[in-house]
Order: structure tokens, then sequence, then C-alpha cells
């Protein structure tokens, strides 16, 4: 399944700066696991060394939060956009 990952711009070093990509897999996890293939490094910014989203990353699948559905065992239909986003952490 064809997956679009829009990448931030804080992680594009690894996409030779590129703002989206494609990749593969039916889930989540399977997505990373192919971005990582194709672009190697960029799965350790986004997953941590326990195998679960970084803290301060937010990943959407056709702009719903992972976090509230089933984390990176969410399905990602044929077409679907995946979007990595950084946290903004701040305030007054």
């Amino acid at each position: 399944m064809s997956i679009n990952v829009r990448i931030p711009t804080i992680l594009r070093s690894y996409t030779g700066d590129q703002s989206q990509v494609t990749a593969e897999g039916a889930t989540l996890t399977e997505v990373i696991d192919s971005l990582e293939t194709s672009f190697p490094g960029i799965k350790a910014r986004v997953v941590d060394e326990d195998g679960k989203l970084r803290r301060f990353v937010n990943i959407y699948v056709a702009e719903e939060d992972v976090r509230f559905a089933d984390g990176l065992a969410t399905k990602t239909p044929d077409g679907a956009q995946v979007s990595i986003i950084p946290a903004v952490a701040g305030g007054a």
C-alpha cells in the first residue's frame, strides 16, 4: 500500500530535503519501517529505544492523532496521508 508521508522541516535532512515522501505499509509501524529503509536514521527520531512513539512527536493518519487511535498499530489504508509533526512547547 502506498502511503504519502509529510515530513517536518527538522527531519528533512534525512529525506534529501523532501517535504513529502512515499512509504509502504498497512500499519503505522510498517510505514515507519519503510521510511527507515528508504531514509536511514529517521526512525530513531520518531520512535524511542523501546519502540514507542517519542514523547514530543505527534503523528496523524488522515488527520487523526494516532495517540487517540491505535498508536503505532494504527491502520494506514492505501493512499492515506500520514503527517509527522514535532510537538511545540513553550508558553508565557
